[in-house]
């Protein structure tokens, strides 16, 4: 009991802080509405801990609630490390794109 009021007290600290990004405009709405959706989830998730062990134990899996939700956080933040590379090979390529071009430009103008 004690460590569900911990997490969920964890869990309103980001939802204050990511209203308190979105005020200051550091964040857009659609990111607003995809992090509450993830923390909002998670507090229910820590909410109904014992019905998710009760559901696995009925799928006849041996693993306890906390144990799959963890495996499922990682398996969501793989994913995420996945999009960010591919991300960041976008930008790579638009970059020596950029560069190619501006080479390209100046030197016609020499």
């Amino acid at each position: 009991m004690l460590q569900q009021a911990i997490a969920l007290i964890i869990i309103l600290f980001f939802i204050l802080r990511l209203l308190d990004q979105k005020k200051k405009k550091e964040i857009k709405q659609n990111e607003l509405i995809l992090w509450l959706i993830f923390w909002l989830s998670a507090a229910i998730a820590i909410l109904l801990i014992r019905k998710i062990d009760q559901l696995l134990s009925l799928l006849g899996f041996s693993l306890s609630g906390i144990s799959f939700l963890v495996y499922l956080a990682v398996l969501a933040l793989f994913y995420l490390v996945f999009r960010l590379r591919l991300g960041l090979a976008k930008i790579d390529r638009n970059l020596t794109e950029l560069a190619r071009q501006i080479a390209l430009n100046n030197k016609d103008k020499n």
